[in-house]
């Protein structure tokens, strides 16, 4: 490829709306230009590393036997009714109707299609399968943001596993997260595998792998000790024993005019904040219900909703709370309250002599005895956790560190096969729904995230697996004719090794094409100039080390060829 027909339009000023390295830095390259909100073009340089990226992840498909489809993006919405997804999902939902009524939705992910594809599998016999596919996917974003990290149309590689029990989707499972470190390793991305929540999908269990970033969205909790890792949505740690004292014989109530926080009742009136029950209203599918925290625990919503299995969860409005309550936000508690569904936190287990709302304006109660004075009707692990707090492993000290989301893997049990009526004879010539896992990789997120961990003040420094060319060379001076000749014949050898290589032939300062060369982010250029050619040899500089060698011409494939091999596999 030659530099002079490429379509490059570099930037040499950051785009003000960009804040993420990787927005920046694939904007400035010429690599993408925004359409819309959340829509962005690829531009022929990320297409080339896209493809590449798709050839890593098919490669490490093909190896764990895994079959590619390629499905429609546009779903009736019957199959998606059926699994009760149609209104779970919510406005991230792109709905719409054809022209004869029909209701249809943009595949935000593919469980659907591939079970309806499934309910052809009739034995046993035929089991495990796993079913891969590159599919754009749509998601309507509320606040789409950090260039390709979050959009509402992107590219994900998706694949389902399918086998007749548990222990084989263990093993179906495990596959794909050994496929997933691997591929993640030949991509150059530092991606950390963290037990997480299900969300909407469902299911028994769920890993992310999450690439640390100081732009990530997502938060990630882990121990230095001992490797345990979490999302937040899903992470915990080891609590204190209480030592309460067995407080009084029934809650006792006291003024506390003027209070409205646990920071007030805990300064104004002696209750320290950890002895404090927060009460807080929520509505989860309809239904108001009360929150029961420690007071110096904060809620984590995602948990509150893997315990509820609520789809439609928000905070209670004030004239809500005060209709079912009889008081306001700073007053509230659970003491006597029947008639609506209460949710306590673990640490609130066994608690005595505890402070809380009497559900009167300016009031409190002490002596709350949680078991005895409180109608809990689930207990569930609630609370966010805070850098410093105990590993519930080791009892470590925790970090909570920014992180961005390159995969995510589930498994999905039964939930779609029973709903979808996927099923096979076992081998007693029973019928049962098959065993179901998800699998997913979105492809432009994955460019981010190596662009969030391979930049430097220069511009973006690919991988070589993934770069847009493996070398570029760089003729100096294109109108001095050896110089000219010398670089058009290492091109031609360098495509003759079908390396992936680009020449730099404008008629451009030599200080312009290093400047585009490092920051589009080439592994490898090699310079050919005067000056160097005149002692027969030319320049091979390393764009991740910036060290430059002298290599004499007729050496120069020798030289780049010993450099490939040496480089990681990918």
């Amino acid at each position: 490829m030659r530099w002079s027909r490429l379509h490059v339009p570099t930037l040499r000023a950051d785009p003000a709306e960009a804040d993420a390295p990787s927005h920046r830095l694939l904007l400035r390259a010429g690599y993408l230009r925004q359409l819309m909100a959340g829509h962005y073009s690829l531009l022929p340089l990320a297409v080339r590393v896209r493809a590449k990226v798709i050839e890593v992840i098919r490669d490490e498909m093909a190896r764990i036997g895994a079959q590619e489809f390629s499905l429609p993006a546009l779903h009736p919405a019957e199959i998606w009714r059926r699994t009760g997804r149609w209104d779970s999902m919510g406005e991230e939902m792109f709905r719409l109707r054809d022209r004869r009524g029909a209701d249809l939705a943009l595949g935000m992910t593919h469980e659907e299609v591939f079970t309806t594809l499934a309910r052809e599998l009739n034995s046993y016999r035929e089991l495990p399968q796993l079913w891969y596919q590159f599919q754009t996917k749509f998601r309507d974003e509320p606040r789409p943001k950090a260039g390709l990290m979050r959009t509402r149309e992107f590219t994900m590689k998706d694949s389902y596993s399918f086998d007749l029990d548990r222990a084989g989707l263990d093993r179906s499972f495990d596959l794909h997260h050994d496929a997933y470190r691997r591929i993640f390793d030949r991509l150059g991305i530092p991606a950390v595998a963290v037990q997480a929540s299900s969300g909407a999908m469902g299911g028994s269990a769920s890993v992310e792998f999450m690439c640390p970033a100081p732009t990530g969205e997502d938060q990630v909790v882990d121990c230095p000790a001992c490797g345990y890792a979490a999302n937040l949505e899903k992470a915990t740690s080891r609590l204190d024993p209480s030592t309460d004292a067995a407080g009084s014989a029934a809650p006792q109530p006291f003024d506390t005019p003027g209070v409205r926080t646990i920071d007030d009742l805990a300064v104004r009136f002696a209750a320290p904040a950890d002895r404090q029950i927060k009460t807080l209203v929520y509505v989860l599918d309809g239904q108001l219900t009360l929150v029961l925290l420690r007071g110096d625990h904060p809620l984590n919503e995602q948990k509150l909703a893997d315990a509820t299995g609520a789809a439609q969860l928000r905070a209670a409005a004030a004239d809500e709370i005060r209709a079912a309550l009889g008081a306001a936000p700073g007053s509230l508690g659970a003491v006597g309250v029947t008639g609506l569904p209460v949710i306590a936190d673990e640490a609130l287990r066994g608690r005595r002599d505890m402070f809380t709302g009497a559900n009167v304006d300016g009031v409190h109660l002490r002596g709350v005895d949680v078991d005895r004075d409180v109608a809990v009707g689930a207990w569930a692990d609630l609370r966010e956790v805070a850098a410093g707090q105990p590993c519930v492993t080791c009892g470590g000290p925790l970090r909570v560190r920014r992180a961005i989301e390159v995969g995510h893997i589930f498994k999905l049990g039964q939930r779609y096969s029973e709903a979808l009526d996927a099923s096979v004879l076992d081998p007693a010539g029973n019928r049962i729904p098959v065993v179901m896992g998800s699998y997913g990789i979105g492809v432009e997120r994955a460019m981010a995230a190596i662009v969030e961990s391979h930049h430097d003040a220069k511009g973006i420094v690919w991988p070589a697996a993934v770069a847009p060319f493996e070398v570029a060379v760089v003729v100096a001076q294109v109108d001095d004719g050896p110089v000219a000749e010398t670089g058009e014949r290492i091109y031609q050898w360098l495509r003759d090794e079908r390396v992936d290589v680009v020449i730099d032939d404008r008629a451009e300062r030599a200080g312009v094409k290093f400047r585009d060369v490092e920051l589009v982010g080439i592994p490898l250029r090699v310079t050919v100039g005067k000056r160097s050619l005149a002692e027969g040899v030319v320049e091979v500089t390393d764009r991740a080390t910036g060290e430059t060698v002298r290599v004499p011409v007729d050496e120069v494939v020798d030289h780049l060829r010993r450099r490939r091999r040496l480089r990681p596999a990918g």
